[in-house]
């Protein structure tokens, strides 16, 4: 015996869009009634479906006889602004950005001047102790164990000078791959530490926050010769000071006691040799001081360049955003008013 039988589903809220077609088909498949008693035979049962089908997402979903097939849109994304609020939003942060490099700008003009100074002042301290071992005509001894000190701060928002400073070190290590290194600041420590961290016997952080001293220098020159290798040549890399928007990478070398003594021209200076591991030792902080104080005014000079152009993108990005909001509104307006008087013809006909 055939029985036909209609499910009977919830009503739903939402209706099927026009774009939607519909194919009437039957389903037959075996049931056992309940809650009466099973009869001794199955019946079978003919349930009548709709088949809805989405034009939009091309998916299919069945609903029985009698109710209504409906469907999900999902909105469609866009990457661009498309509301007001996201674009007042946007600008609102360009805004308060622009506030910040602003304000980093003027800092970093304030710190230069102070840099400045002190790096006249020991320039003068540095080319004159460069100067002795010049006249004396020192060279750097062939085939001894040497140590390079790098000379970076922990600061970055400085352009590439940093970047700059690890490459002149890397160019080094390729000619001398056996060499150690010593880095002042954290910058170029976490960037040769993927590269040369076996090569890194010593590293110092937060000197040169502020103006450099020659305390810090000596320090770090105390901290070189307390450890436990002898270094015959020492290489301080340090980024030199040429104008407001240059700085190169440059070198000096300082001496050990044998290369002192073995000098052409070194009797023509009164130096005693008990005298001579004061010598080097003050000449190799006198060197780290002046590398420090470059570093600080190229590192402030840099900082305001970088914090100068970032204010200039942002206020183009405030007038691209600007423009673009004004037009987002009055398209808002024009609709608006289109509504209104159609709305109002409608009426009056």
């Amino acid at each position: 015996m055939q029985v036909r039988m209609l499910a009977h589903w919830p009503r739903q809220i939402r209706r099927k869009r026009k774009s939607t077609t519909t194919v009437f088909f039957h389903h037959s498949e075996p049931r056992t009634p309940s809650p009466l008693p099973p009869p001794p035979t199955t019946l079978t049962h003919t349930t009548t479906f709709f088949v809805c089908h989405d034009a939009f997402s091309g998916s299919q979903t069945r609903s029985p006889e009698g109710s209504n097939c409906f469907h999900k849109v999902k909105p469609a994304l866009s990457n661009n602004y498309a509301t007001l609020r996201e674009i007042e939003g946007r600008l609102k942060s360009i805004k308060n950005i622009e506030k910040i490099t602003n304000t980093m700008k003027i800092v970093a003009s304030t710190k230069l001047a102070r840099a400045g100074r002190a790096m006249a002042e020991s320039r003068v301290y540095g080319e004159t102790s460069n100067k002795v071992f010049k006249n004396a005509e020192t060279k750097p001894t062939e085939g001894g164990k040497t140590l390079i000190v790098v000379n970076s701060s922990d600061k970055g928002l400085c352009g590439s000078i940093h970047s700059g400073l690890t490459k002149a070190v890397r160019r080094k290590l390729i000619e001398n791959p056996n060499a150690d290194i010593v880095i002042i600041g954290e910058k170029s420590k976490a960037q040769l530490g993927r590269s040369s961290a076996k090569n890194i016997v010593l590293s110092f952080a937060n000197i040169g926050k502020d103006i450099p001293t020659f305390a810090e220098a000596q320090t770090v020159a105390d901290k070189i010769f307390q450890l436990e290798k002898s270094y015959d040549n020492i290489e301080v890399v340090y980024n030199a000071f040429k104008s407001a928007i240059s700085y190169e990478p440059e070198t000096i070398n300082t001496y050990s006691e044998d290369a002192i003594m073995a000098s052409a021209n070194i009797s023509t200076f009164e130096v005693e040799d008990e005298q001579l591991a004061n010598l080097r030792e003050f000449a190799l902080a006198n060197t780290i001081y002046w590398a420090l104080t470059e570093g600080h005014a190229c590192e402030n000079s840099a900082r305001r360049n970088a914090m100068d152009n970032a204010s200039k993108n942002a206020g183009d990005m405030i007038n691209r955003f600007q423009i673009l909001f004004n037009r987002t509104r009055q398209a808002v307006i024009t609709g608006e008013l289109v509504e209104i008087i159609t709305g109002a013809a409608a009426s009056a006909e």
